[in-house]
């Protein structure tokens, strides 16, 4: 462990550092109050990342100090919404490897390459291929910042031990031409393959994770939409293993629903939700709220007949023939239309979400029309980075004369109106992910299913105080989000156990036992 300035005197001595460090021998909470400094004095948010990154590459253990010090500072400069800018320019930024780097012509060498890291207990594995980053498109090893940081929010977040977490980019090549042709792009410059060949290279890498690191869970991140949607299916059976687009991003969407649907005093069975955009992230949010009302009650027909999908080539109705799997089941008989405005006014939703990242597509008249016929609306534009938001809360409140209950991807600043101050959401998955994480390291499940990310979405409601509520807030306050996840994770790990699906002992005290499981940056 690298310490820095806080090596003891003895240390320096018996470790051969005598005179190769500053005299002072320094607390960690005063090398985060220099580190504090530094991070003040850069000019953006982008060298922030830079910053901390090369810090987690030198002191992991000052990194997360840093970082848990503030989660609602840090949070948003190791994540979204800085990660993305992360991304566009990871080939010129890139200082070191960080987690590992793997590519479609080591397939018949996985086991082989990944024995090549040096930690042999490797609890998770988040792995990209790049394919669908935040909004940005494809943007091959450009992603390579994205299991990174995903799994650096399992720790700070939740407090899931850093040691046992492998981030991988798995590189299948990349449509994107221009990063094909830049000269500082780190990665294949080849196009990938067709999906079947995607599945023999996904296939051999999840032979060989869990060859090598037994009992692994795989959380695959920002894949194509259609291959994230296939593959899902194809291993949820077979392996460890859940993806964050659909399942954490579909719970911290229901988390939001819920809560501003407790706010309203409305039942989840009643809504009509309309989505704008169906690939795997509005599917995905579409079918757990289909189980979630499911479980209210309703049949999986009645439930799926409230919910509509409008995309790019309008709204998913029975008449359309470019619809995958994923969205037939909700094509309905509604009239042909590719005006948004026109699908509001067809199905008149109480709930609108969007994840087309097509930024403004939630315009005035699209909002006013659904005010018309929702007395409190709930408007979720939820696409990333900030300009592919559908709209600005600012716009939502606007528009909605303030009656609207909003939540966005990325964070968005209080808005005031007619003297009244409005506090919309973060509907982001970090919220989610790491809390199932750290049930998952409980409890050992032999699967993860949808109704752990169910369960995790309610737990999630159920910590938003009345008098946030009451000031429209639908999601706990950041500033303790560790406390937030840890409950979190304790639901879930009870429901996991109670279902039969650990593989462990269930202890008398859960939340003891989860908080046990906490790393704390220390010495």
């Amino acid at each position: 462990m690298h310490k820095g300035t806080a090596f003891t005197q003895e240390e320096r001595a018996s470790l051969g550092l005598e005179g190769l460090l500053p005299t002072a021998v320094e607390t960690l909470d005063r090398q985060v109050e220099r580190v504090l400094g530094h991070l003040g004095a850069k000019p953006n948010d982008i060298e922030r990342f830079i910053y901390l990154q090369e810090l987690s590459n030198s002191n992991q253990t000052l990194f997360y100090a840093t970082v848990m010090s503030d989660p609602a500072r840090f949070v948003p400069i190791v994540y979204d919404p800085t990660i993305a800018e992360a991304c566009l320019t990871y080939g010129h930024i890139y200082r070191r490897p960080q987690g590992m780097y793997l590519n479609r012509h080591m397939k018949g060498r996985f086991e082989e390459v990944l024995r090549n890291w040096p930690v042999k207990e490797v609890r998770f594995i988040c792995v990209s291929s790049g394919g669908r980053i935040l909004g940005l498109g494809d943007i091959g090893a450009n992603g390579a910042p994205i299991p990174i940081g995903k799994l650096q929010l399992y720790t700070a977040c939740a407090g899931v031990p850093p040691e046992g977490l492998l981030p991988i980019h798995l590189d299948i090549g990349t449509t994107n031409a221009a990063l094909r042709a830049d000269a500082l792009y780190t990665g294949l410059r080849e196009e990938p393959p067709e999906p079947d060949a995607v599945d023999a290279i996904v296939d051999a890498f999840m032979k060989a994770a869990n060859a090598v690191f037994p009992g692994v869970c795989v959380h695959f991140e920002d894949w194509k939409g259609d291959d994230a949607i296939r593959l899902l299916e194809r291993y949820r059976d077979r392996y460890l293993v859940y993806n964050d687009d659909i399942q954490g991003t579909a719970s911290v969407a229901l988390a939001g629903i819920v809560t501003a649907l407790q706010i309203k005093g409305a039942a989840l069975a009643d809504q009509r939700i309309l989505f704008a955009g169906a690939g795997s992230a509005g599917t995905g949010i579409a079918d757990m709220i289909v189980e979630a009302m499911r479980g209210e009650g309703l049949s999986e027909g009645e439930a799926r007949a409230r919910i509509a999908l409008f995309d790019i080539g309008g709204l998913i109705e029975k008449g359309r023939k470019d619809l995958n799997a994923s969205q037939k089941p909700f094509a309905h008989d509604w009239k042909p239309t590719e005006d948004l405005t026109d699908a509001v006014k067809q199905i008149r939703p109480t709930i609108l979400i969007g994840v087309s990242t097509v930024g403004g597509l939630f315009t005035e008249a699209v909002v006013r029309t659904m005010a018309r016929t929702c007395e409190r609306p709930v408007i979720f534009p939820l696409s990333n980075p900030t300009e592919k938001a559908e709209c600005t809360p600012e716009q939502a409140y606007e528009w909605t004369g303030g009656k609207a209950l909003v939540a966005c991807g990325v964070p968005f600043p209080d808005v005031t109106l007619d003297g009244r101050t409005f506090h919309p959401g973060q509907a982001n998955n970090f919220y989610i992910f790491p809390a199932i994480g750290l049930a998952v390291q409980a409890t050992k499940p032999k699967r993860i299913d949808d109704a752990m990310f169910i369960e995790a979405a309610r737990a999630t409601a159920d910590q938003v105080s009345q008098a946030d509520r009451d000031k429209g807030m639908l999601f706990p306050r950041q500033n303790n989000i560790l406390e937030t996840e840890r409950t979190t994770a304790t639901r879930v790990a009870e429901s996991i156990f109670e279902r039969g699906l650990a593989t462990v002992k269930r202890l008398t005290d859960i939340r003891a036992f989860i908080e046990s499981l906490s790393y704390t940056p220390g010495y």
